[in-house]
This record gives structure tokens, C-alpha cells and sequence, in this order.
């Protein structure tokens, strides 16, 4: 329903089984948003944990149905998908079963072992032949990593090395139906609190692991590992379900956007960059890094690199309400990674942005920064339509569940939590 009495109010439209053209003609309103719920968008998708789309613990990751969305009202045959930011590799894994081929770069490796795993045809598995052969095995893993010791018990670490150790000797094509099953049987068995998508030990985590030790560990650690293997079996049944297309693709791990540039043209970029106070992920996973293969020196590098965090050039941003809402910030420290984040992401937008054909569609959160809104979204728009871009809508996406711990304090700033509630997907077309 359009409502009329505010120019400043969003315009409520139901986007199920409605005509494309239907949904193009309502975009022309005064402040071009609409509120949307994106899990009630696409019918084929029952839910945003259907298939591999939620088979690992990833912070603020998409739900499929944002890229569907896009794929389904914006895209055409033959084109390519773009995500500079590709996290657990949402962009990629929905793009398959659309049939548009896509390229993936995440700073984070993790990207590689979840959309590999994602995107398995089905298969079947012994289960009482792979266990026993990971009990016999002399194969033998352990992380390079100097905190060991303070994340796993000494009595877990020769079961934990001798899985590891039968994952990594197993063929490249292959692996993949254990890692992620391994890395949650892991993280459980580990004094990291699996509850918090971040490196944590907690008053949970510490009882957790004293329990274990008083019980048949050994026994219940293989049994979780048969069930995450059972249960991932479903999942790639479930996306297979979906009928994925064979497309071409092509994944980057490891990069810095702000220093890598496109090669070829793409058609459409869709991604989610991080969020203006967003947490660590390269720490957040460092855990399931140091068990995959990389090396405590690699891993520091890579975190170095993490927006908003890092050292960053400052460059020209046109847009007034990046001046205004930086006016408004008093803190110093918060004041350099206001501009750390938007000197960063604008930067990879405006110049990943000249290989972008027709369509770039940004999925942000109105972050705050202590009790200040920061429009992120308004500020990406205003500075990219001086780069060759025309907004075209916003799409208002309200936040119904979430994948990290939540509560009612902030425990960053011990205030009443006022985090993100909503979310925003710009859509902004290439100029004729």
C-alpha cells in the first residue's frame, strides 16, 4: 500500500507473485525505498537455512533470498556475478542454481572450504568404514598455532590430530564431505565458546569441556561427527534439490580488495561489505584456520588487512552526509575508523565499480556508532552517482533472526543494545 502522507515514510509492497514489470512501475517514488521481507520473497527457497545456505556459523552472512531476489529481477541470461566481499560464499552458491556464472574474492580462506562443500553433488558414504578408517589412521595433523594448549585440553589433541591428520591426506575432490562436519565437531570439543562467532572462553565453555573430560569423550566425539556428516549429507540433498546449473566460476582467497583489481568486466556486483563496527572475522576464525592448514604468520597478515581496521589512504568522498554525521562523532579513535571505513569501501566500489556493466547492489546495515545512526547506505549512494551510477531503490529488509549471540546490553558499550534491526539493498544501474 502507498503511503501518501509522508514522503519520508517507506512504501509498503508485497512482491509475491507479482510481475517484474509490476515491480519495476512501483519503484518510482519520491526517497525510493521500499520495505521488503527478503525470506518471504522467493518461493522456491522455504527457508534461509534450506540447503547449504547455513551449513557453517558465518557472521552477518546473506540469506539466500537477497540474492535470488536480485538474480530473479535484475539479471538476464549470459550475464556474470561479481562479490568482492563473498563471506560464506552466498552470492556464488545461489548464482548456481539461477544458472549465471560468478567470481568470489573474501580476504578470508574459509570462503574456499564452504562453497566447495556448498556445492557438492550429492553422494553416499559408509559411515562405519570412514570412522574406523579415521581411528586407524597414522596420519597425524597438528596446527602450527602457540595458543594450542589453551584452546583444546592435552587429552583431546591425539584424537583431534588423528582426524585432522585422515582429512588432510584425502584427495582434494574428495575432502570436502568432512571438513565442515570436522571444523563444528572442532570448535565444540575446544574451550571456544561455539555459541559466539568469535574466539571466546566462557563460563559455558570452560563447564562444557569439564564435563567432557568426566565423560566417554572419545566415544561422543565420534558420534557428533557421524551426525554433522548425516546432517550435511541432507543439505547437499536439499541444494541439489534446487537443480544447480554447471556454470563457470572462479574463487580468489586471500585478497584485499582495496588492492586487487577486476580483470574482466562483470555484469553485476552483488555483496555485503563489512559492517562500520564490524567484528574481526579473520579472529573470529582463526580456530578453524590454524586446523585447515594455515600457519600463524599468514593469519596475522590477513588480519592487518581487515576493514575498518587497517591503515587506509584517504581519498575524495562526495557526499554531504558523510561530512554531517562525521561533525557528529567526538571520540577521535572512533572518528579515524569512521573515516578508515568509508575512505576503504568507497574506494574498492568507485574503482571495482569501472568494470561493472549494468547493475552494483549493496546490502548494508544503518550501523551506529555509540548512539549515532550512521546512514551507510545514503552515504554509498551519494558518493557513486558521482561515478557513473543512477540509484535506482532501496529495498528496507527487516532483520528477523541472526546468526551471532544476542542480547539486551551491548557488551561493548554496556548500554541498552541498539544494533542493526534493519538492512538495506541498494540498487544503483550504470548510467547510460
Amino acid at each position: 500500500m502507498f503511503n501518501k502522507e509522508s514522503s519520508k515514510q517507506l512504501i509498503f509492497f508485497n512482491f509475491l507473485n507479482q510481475e517484474n514489470s509490476k515491480i519495476k512501475s512501483s519503484l518510482f517514488n519520491q526517497n525510493k525505498k521500499v520495505a521488503i521481507l527478503f525470506r518471504n520473497s522467493i518461493p522456491e527457497i522455504p527457508s534461509t537455512t534450506y540447503g547449504t545456505f547455513a551449513i557453517y556459523k558465518y557472521p552477518a552472512k546473506f540469506i539466500p533470498q537477497v540474492v535470488a531476489f536480485i538474480l530473479k529481477n535484475y539479471a538476464k541470461p549470459g550475464m556474470k556475478i561479481f562479490d568482492p566481499f563473498a563471506g560464506y560464499g552466498t552470492v556464488g552458491i545461489v548464482s548456481r542454481v539461477y544458472g549465471y556464472n560468478y567470481e568470489l574474492w573474501d580476504l578470508n580462506p574459509i570462503l574456499e572450504v564452504i562453497h566447495n562443500t556448498a556445492i557438492m553433488k550429492n553422494f553416499k558414504i559408509n559411515l562405519f568404514k570412514l570412522i574406523k578408517e579415521i581411528k586407524t589412521s597414522e596420519k597425524i595433523f597438528i596446527p602450527k598455532w602457540s595458543n594450542l594448549n589453551y584452546w583444546f585440553p592435552e587429552e583431546f589433541i591425539s584424537v583431534l590430530s588423528k582426524a585432522w591428520g585422515y582429512a588432510h591426506s584425502l584427495p582434494e575432490d574428495v575432502k570436502y564431505f568432512l571438513l565442515i562436519p570436522l571444523i563444528n565437531v572442532t570448535k565444540y570439543f575446544s574451550y571456544s565458546d561455539e555459541k559466539v562467532h568469535k574466539l571466546y572462553r566462557s563460563k559455558y565453555s570452560k563447564e562444557k569441556i569439564e564435563n567432557l573430560l568426566k565423560s566417554d569423550w572419545e566415544k561422543e566425539f565420534y558420534n557428533m561427527l557421524e551426525k554433522e556428516i548425516v546432517k550435511l549429507l541432507k543439505k547437499v540433498w536439499e541444494y541439489n534439490r534446487l537443480n544447480p546449473k554447471d556454470v563457470d566460476y572462479e574463487i580468489k582467497i586471500g585478497i584485499d580488495a582495496l588492492e586487487t583489481d577486476l580483470k574482466d568486466e562483470v555484469n553485476i556486483l552483488i555483496t555485503s561489505p563489512p559492517y562500520l563496527q564490524a567484528q574481526e572475522y579473520i579472529r573470529s576464525t582463526k580456530l578453524e584456520l590454524f586446523w585447515l592448514g594455515y600457519n600463524e604468520n599468514f593469519i596475522k597478515e590477513l588480519s592487518k588487512k581487515e576493514i575498518p581496521y587497517r591503515d587506509v589512504k584517504e581519498i575524495k568522498i562526495y557526499s554531504e552526509k558523510y561530512y554531517e554525521f562525521r561533525e557528529k562523532i567526538e571520540e577521535k579513535h572512533l572518528k579515524i575508523l569512521y573515516d578508515r571505513y568509508f575512505f576503504s569501501i568507497l574506494k574498492i566500489f568507485q574503482e571495482l565499480g569501472e568494470k561493472v556493466t549494468d547493475y552494483m547492489c549493496i546490502f548494508v546495515g544503518p550501523a551506529k556508532i555509540r548512539t549515532i545512526p550512521i546512514p551507510i547506505d545514503e552515504i554509498i549512494i551519494q558518493h557513486l552517482t558521482n561515478f557513473g551510477w543512477e540509484h535506482e531503490i532501496t529495498f528496507v529488509d527487516k532483520i528477523v533472526s541472526r546468526v551471532m549471540f544476542e542480547s539486551k546490553i551491548n557488551p561493548a558499550s554496556k548500554k541498552k543494545d541498539s544494533r542493526i534491526k534493519t538492512e538495506h539493498l541498494i540498487i544503483l544501474k550504470r548510467k547510460i
